[in-house]
């Protein structure tokens, strides 16, 4: 069931094969839907993935891997603490190398 987006942002309408007019704001349950579709309305709730299919529909969007998100987060609270001596001190902390430090606090 592919569908072209005719306006996402005012009222989520589409066309469907065969004429068929779909107002995404019938769709009222997870069920009502297919396959990866079902599973992400399922795991954000509907009223989030209304939003996403509003904000996205038809793209595709990259979700990072949550060793990637804590890396960043990690990296940051390094810059954070860094004050521009204690290389050492923070390679110990964060299980890194004193060189692995250098490069993340270089990225300023």
């Amino acid at each position: 069931m592919k569908c072209s987006i005719i306006d996402r942002k005012v009222n989520h309408t589409a066309f469907l094969s065969g004429g068929i007019i779909l107002n995404i704001e019938k769709i009222t349950s997870p069920e009502q839907l297919s396959g990866d579709q079902k599973e992400l309305a399922e795991t954000v709730g509907l009223d989030a993935y209304k939003k996403m299919v509003g904000q996205y529909g038809g793209s595709s969007v990259y979700i990072n891997k949550t060793d990637t998100i804590i890396r960043s987060e990690r990296n940051a609270e390094i810059q954070r603490k860094f004050n521009g001596s204690n290389y050492r001190e923070l390679a110990k902390e964060y299980g890194l190398s004193e060189a692995g430090i250098r490069k993340i606090v270089n990225k300023k």
